[in-house]
C-alpha cells in the first residue's frame, strides 16, 4: 500500500470509528445498558479484587507520569524510535483528555454497585479503555511492527496487548463500568490510534524506522 493510501486508510477508519462511538454513546444514553450484556457485568463483578485494583492504576496519574518520562527517556535515547515513542505519549494524553471532554458531554451516571472506590466522574467513555487501547495497544501495535528482534517484539507486545485487556477488565471487577463504556472508550482511543498511525504513515514529522515507516513508502 503506498503512503497516501496508508494515510487516507488511518483517517477513514478514525472517522467511521469516531461515528460507531458517538452512536454508541447516544444509544446508551437513551436506552440504558443492553440486558444482553447485565449477566456478563454481574459474572465480572467483585471477583481478584486486588489484582483488578492494581490494574486499574495502570491509568492513573502516579504510574502515567513515571511511564511517560520513561518513554520519552527511551525517545531521547534511542533516535529511530523517537517519533513513534513521542506520538504514543502524545496520544495518551489525547486519548485521557478526550476521553473526560466526551464523559460531560453524554453525562452517563456511573453504575451503582462498587468496590474498593467509588468513583463520581460521569461513566461513558471509560478513560481506561480510551488510555489502555490509545496507549498500551498503540505501543504494542509499534512494537509488533517493528524491526526488534522477533521474540522482543512478541513478548513485549504480547504483554501490551495483554495489560490492556486486563485493565478494561478491571473496570468491570471493580464495578466502576458497564461494558459499553469500555466499548466505547476502546472507540475513542482507536480514533486517537489511527490518526497517529496516518501522521507516523505520512511522515509529515521525519523518517521513523523499521517497518512502520517502511510500510508507508
Amino acid at each position: 500500500m503506498s503512503r497516501h493510501l496508508t494515510v487516507a486508510f488511518c483517517f477513514a477508519l478514525a472517522l467511521i470509528t469516531f461515528g460507531a462511538f458517538v452512536e454508541l454513546g447516544n444509544s446508551v444514553v437513551a436506552h440504558g445498558e443492553p440486558g444482553v450484556f447485565v449477566p456478563w457485568e454481574s459474572s465480572l463483578f467483585d471477583h481478584s479484587t486486588l489484582v483488578a485494583w492494581w490494574l486499574t492504576w495502570a491509568c492513573y496519574p502516579a504510574v502515567l507520569i513515571p511511564v511517560s518520562i520513561a518513554v520519552l527517556a527511551l525517545a531521547w535515547r534511542f533516535s529511530e524510535w523517537r517519533v513513534r515513542l513521542i506520538l504514543s505519549v502524545a496520544s495518551l494524553l489525547i486519548s485521557w483528555r478526550a476521553a473526560d471532554y466526551f464523559q460531560h458531554v453524554f453525562e452517563r451516571a456511573r453504575p451503582v454497585d462498587w468496590v474498593v472506590k467509588h468513583e463520581t466522574t460521569f461513566s461513558y467513555p471509560s478513560s481506561h479503555a480510551a488510555i489502555a487501547t490509545g496507549f498500551y495497544a498503540l505501543l504494542a501495535l509499534m512494537i509488533l511492527t517493528s524491526d526488534l528482534p522477533k521474540t522482543t517484539r512478541n513478548v513485549a507486545g504480547s504483554l501490551l496487548v495483554l495489560l490492556a485487556l486486563a485493565i478494561c477488565w478491571s473496570r468491570l471487577a471493580l464495578g466502576a463500568h458497564y461494558i459499553t463504556d469500555l466499548v466505547g472508550g476502546t472507540l475513542l482511543g482507536m480514533v486517537v490510534a489511527c490518526l497517529v498511525l496516518g501522521v507516523l504513515a505520512g511522515g509529515v514529522l521525519g523518517g521513523v524506522g523499521g517497518r512502520v515507516s517502511s510500510a508507508a513508502e
